[in-house]
């Protein structure tokens, strides 16, 4: 006999019931188990031909990455599943992923005794790691564990036939969670039609609260969008759109194949489109995130909604995480509620990503995504916090980065307890003993992260690194792409640099062993420190050195004058996007971060180089000074139209990002290095990307974006990790 251990994505996917039917297709003996986080199988008969059959009929969530082979002293009759047992920590904890389409049809069928219901999923669908409190993956670890199973459950449960045999997570709506409405003050309405009066209320008009998976959304039909804002508090910033179908989504953006792909996929994330309607929606801007239903409960909700679209946002307290228990959720202050009473053990927010030709840039990667790691070739224990706002952390073991779910802007003490329990919790789930062999963060010395980073190398009496923030977001690129060393362009908002000032356009020869600064913008004042991000025209100001906007008083332009001195400086390419988007009009103040540039990104993308910019570089600094001072004299008695707008912010945007990419091509050159890289929070901007690759390709050189990790901030976490793991060497 031989014993076979899989390793991978194997539990909580189908994976030992579609074992249990090959063997039994084969008239094998033996057994097939849950052992920690891996399913170990003993068969009598050939194991080539049994894995053979079991690849072609794995469960479409299930991915192997590791068989391992070893003989068996022992006889068994006939082919039975055991109980799980404790054991190895090494495989793949399942994504949460969309209702299957098996399940739909059972929710809709009105013979069926899962009509209507909720919670209905099978073995290869539905929540996962949201509700996984340990593994091995069995009922019992999980958030069902409160919910035994009826007979009928039950005898699905233990068919080999049937598609829900040993599904850990199943139930009925006699057995299982159910939803229950309450009015604004909490008061229980009751559970007999639940859903169909919430579709109700949010027809009429009705701000509601709605419980999901991993957490809460807030949701209102598309015409309430005005009052949402109001009541919300959120007057520019756009929100995730839930559409019934793909025929309404062609409605309101434009669905390329790609974007169908993904709308459409078992991860079900929120996918940014060209907007064709909907300005309400996300002001400003020339894209929408449009979303399809990915939980039973959405599909009934669209049943008996008449909208066909409905905004669907993160239900949180603004900087907070999103709301997962019942009580909390009546802070909110909303219409109506919708909350089911099955606990949420892992908050997890809807994935966010930004498709450019076949590459995914990750806004937010969590549902859908998280916990899937990412290989590495060291083997050390090693938990990095990332970042400070928009924070995914990460741990390394067994030759895999796992990161966080999306952890969020951690100024906030909430948020900051969030980032602690995720990693501990991610500790928990992936490793066999608790230890840390390094705890990375960012130079940054007001980074709130740091404390938890502290806490966790006391604990663990273990070394701390300080790892430089532009150097980290390169690092993640070149492990996303494979890639040993590149010439990388790190665009951002700011990062500490090793001066103490603040980058953010810099051109970094870099490498996971170390990086060499080859190039940047010039430094300009950021005058009044923080307020200058929420007030970009202070960075105008700074530019050129005179009111040119007439925004300020005498008094206070004494108090700019006096503040250039002694205010901190940066090189970020973020704020020059934020100084041009205000002098062109249009956004004259941030509202949310990175609003400015954002804004500007739709005239870029209609833009031509028409008007032009003579660069000046000394010592590869690029004057972005001199810069605008020549903007200033091409348009200082001249009211800007539109297209002049599009086509005024594209020709001095391609200037710097030319003057940027000649610096970069011409080290590539004399190093004889073939890859130019973009990373931060700028290689979002969709144009920008296009001029970088406009340039780099025409020098025959390999342009890398980012796929698997974030471009900003959320990825910091996995670039420190590895920088940290060749300082361990």
């Amino acid at each position: 006999m031989k014993k076979l251990i899989f390793r991978g994505i194997v539990q909580g996917v189908g994976f030992r019931p579609t074992v249990y039917r090959i063997a039994e297709k084969l008239d094998a003996n033996g057994y097939v188990l849950n052992k920690g986080s891996e399913v170990e199988v003993v068969i009598d008969v050939d194991p080539d031909k049994f894995i053979s059959l079991l690849k072609e009929e794995l469960p479409s969530i299930a991915k192997i990455t590791e068989i391992i082979i070893e003989d068996y002293n022992g006889k068994i009759k006939g082919f039975s599943i055991y109980k799980s047992r404790e054991g190895s920590r090494q495989s793949l904890i399942p994504v949460d992923t969309a209702t299957c389409e098996n399940c739909i049809k059972e929710i809709f069928d009105k013979k069926n005794r899962r009509y209507l219901y909720p919670f209905t999923n099978c073995t290869i669908c539905g929540a996962r790691f949201s509700l996984i409190s340990d593994v091995p993956y069995d009922r019992e670890r999980t958030a069902m564990h409160s919910f035994p199973l009826c007979k009928e459950c039950g005898d699905e449960y233990r068919n080999p036939l049937d598609r829900r045999y040993h599904a850990q997570t199943i139930s009925c709506p006699n057995c299982g969670p159910k939803y229950i409405l309450y009015d604004s003050r909490g008061n229980n309405l009751g559970s007999e039609d639940a859903i169909k009066r919430f579709a109700k209320q949010i027809d009429e008009g009705k701000i509601g609260v709605v419980k999901s998976w991993g957490g809460m959304h807030i949701c209102c039909k598309l015409e309430e969008i005005t009052r949402f804002r109001e009541w919300y508090h959120r007057p520019q910033k756009s929100f995730a759109v839930m559409v019934r179908n793909l025929e309404v989504a062609r409605e309101y953006g434009e669905i390329t194949h790609r974007v169908e792909e993904l709308l459409v996929s078992l991860r079900r994330p929120i996918v940014l489109v060209k907007k064709k309607m909907m300005e309400e929606v996300s002001p400003g801007l020339d894209t929408i995130g449009l979303y399809l239903p990915y939980t039973a409960l959405h599909h009934i909700l669209f049943y008996y909604l008449k909208s066909d679209a409905i905004i669907m946002t993160s239900a949180n307290i603004p900087g907070e995480p999103m709301i997962i228990d019942n009580s909390e959720a009546f802070s909110l202050n909303a219409d109506i509620y919708l909350l089911h009473n099955r606990e949420i053990i892992n908050r997890i927010d809807d994935s966010v990503i930004k498709p450019w030709n076949d590459k995914i840039f990750f806004l937010r990667k969590s549902r859908g995504y998280v916990p899937e790691p990412i290989d590495v070739d060291y083997n050390y224990h090693i938990l990095t916090v990332g970042a400070s706002e928009q924070v995914h952390a990460s741990i390394s073991t067994d030759s895999k980065i796992y990161m966080t779910q999306y952890i969020g802007n951690t100024h906030y003490y909430p948020t900051l307890q969030f980032l602690e329990d995720s990693l501990n919790h991610m500790m928990h789930l992936t490793m066999d003993k608790k230890i840390l062999d390094a705890v990375g963060m960012d130079k940054h010395p007001r980074y709130t992260t740091r404390e938890v980073a502290y806490k966790f190398a006391k604990e663990y009496s273990t070394s701390i690194f300080e790892i430089q923030h532009h150097w980290a977001h390169a690092a993640s690129l070149l492990l996303d792409q494979g890639v040993e060393e590149a010439i990388v362009l790190t665009l951002d908002g700011l990062g500490y640099g090793d001066d103490d000032n603040l980058w953010g356009g810099e051109i970094l020869q870099s490498s996971f062993k170390d990086y060499n600064r080859i190039g940047h913008l010039r430094y300009i004042p950021l005058l009044g420190g923080d307020k200058a991000t929420e007030e970009p025209y202070r960075i105008v100001y700074a530019l050129l050195g005179e009111d040119i906007l007439g925004l300020f008083s005498d008094l206070e332009i004494d108090v700019l004058e006096k503040q250039k001195d002694f205010s901190p400086k940066t090189s970020s390419f973020g704020r020059i996007l934020d100084a041009l988007s205000s002098y062109l009009g249009i956004c004259m103040k941030r509202t949310y971060e990175g609003e400015p540039a954002m804004k500007l990104e739709r005239y870029l993308s209609v833009g031509k180089p028409v008007y032009e910019f003579k660069v000046s570089i000394k010592d590869n600094i690029i004057d972005t000074i001199d810069l605008f001072r020549q903007l200033r004299d091409k348009t200082n008695t001249i009211r800007f139209t539109e297209k002049m707008k599009a086509d005024l912010s594209y020709s001095l945007v391609k200037t710097i990002v030319d003057a940027m990419c000649d610096i970069a091509i011409a080290k590539a050159e004399e190093e004889n290095i073939k890859y130019i890289g973009v990373t931060g929070g700028v290689s979002y901007n969709i144009p920008i990307v296009e001029m970088i690759k406009e340039k780099v390709e025409k020098n025959n050189l390999t342009l890398l974006v980012h796929n698997r990790i974030p471009n900003g901030d959320g990825g910091i976490s996995v670039g420190q990790n590895i920088i940290i793991s060749r300082k361990l060497d």
